[in-house]
């Protein structure tokens, strides 16, 4: 549901103001509390895509390049733009030289001449950063062979897997995840959920649909459409190093990219291109107290 210029502005005013409101209706569902009591939340940070072109730059940076995962497209911002009040993040079938090539590199990063498919991944890393809240993303994913479109969150304090992950959205081999990890004792600690796409029903990716993370000091929940995909108690996710420190309760950054192959988005050589990872608005709320 795309919100008409009137509701969007009056969103736009609450934001401004920081009037709290009771999270309500089909376009921001309610919160309770674990009695089921109705819990107040603020709208403290928002994008509705609504201006045509680049992304905001005040709100999203970029990564570039080859990233992780040996995944194959090139990230770089001219895949990402604004059209209609939709994020379109595009992945296409399009070779880009690789500055950093050495034909005698090991590093799947510089051992490719070339990459052989663009996409984007924006970020709100240095500009906008969020501990505990409701977060809202109402998206449609492309969920054709060999795409991997995510929707996630990364800490600021320290490097990965230590900074803590939360994959709100991931798609991949026929499979919506939602997942957390930290750091394990001698391993990655990855606390999964996946769905069979089928399960949804045949025409399910056609349409778009709300994703949401409830994140308190206690746990995750992680849902779509209000259905619940994960909870992740977060006395267990703690990191096993010398401070045990726990990265769900300091600050995170959001992503959301479409990735292309790599070790878990499968063969893309039969997927025609373009493809599309589409972002209606993306929505923070948080109580009195939440971390900003």
């Amino acid at each position: 549901m795309t919100f008409g210029p009137c509701v969007r502005c009056f969103l736009i005013a609450l934001l401004i103001s920081g009037v709290p409101f009771a999270v309500r209706g089909e376009e921001a569902a309610p919160q309770t509390g674990d009695e089921g009591t109705p819990t107040e939340y603020q709208l403290v940070w928002a994008d509705e895509f609504d201006v045509d072109g680049p992304p905001n730059p005040a709100n999203w940076g970029y990564e570039q390049g080859f990233a992780r995962n040996e995944e194959l497209q090139w990230y770089q911002a001219e895949n990402a733009a604004c059209h209609d009040g939709l994020l379109v993040i595009e992945a296409r079938r399009e070779q880009v030289a690789n500055p950093a090539f050495d034909p005698q590199s090991r590093r799947w990063q510089s051992s490719r001449e070339h990459a052989e498919y663009t996409s984007a991944s924006l970020l709100t890393r240095g500009k906008h950063e969020w501990t505990y809240g409701r977060f809202e993303i109402r998206a449609r994913i492309d969920a054709r062979k060999g795409l991997w479109p995510a929707i996630w969150t990364l800490g600021s304090a320290r490097s990965w897997p230590g900074c803590g992950e939360i994959d709100v959205m991931e798609y991949y081999d026929d499979t919506i995840l939602a997942n957390a990890c930290w750091q394990g004792r001698w391993r990655t600690e990855w606390d999964n959920s996946r769905t069979p796409l089928k399960e949804f029903g045949p025409t399910w990716a056609e349409d778009f649909h709300v994703w949401v993370l409830d994140w308190t000091p206690e746990r995750l929940r992680i849902s779509v459409d209000d259905r619940l995909l994960n909870e992740v108690p977060l006395e267990t996710a703690v990191n096993t190093d010398r401070q045990h420190s726990e990265p769900f309760q300091e600050p995170h950054y959001m992503l959301l990219n479409l990735a292309i192959g790599g070790t878990r988005g499968g063969d893309p050589s039969k997927t025609e291109f373009p493809a599309k990872f589409e972002v209606d608005y993306v929505r923070v709320y948080q109580r009195d107290g939440d971390g900003k």
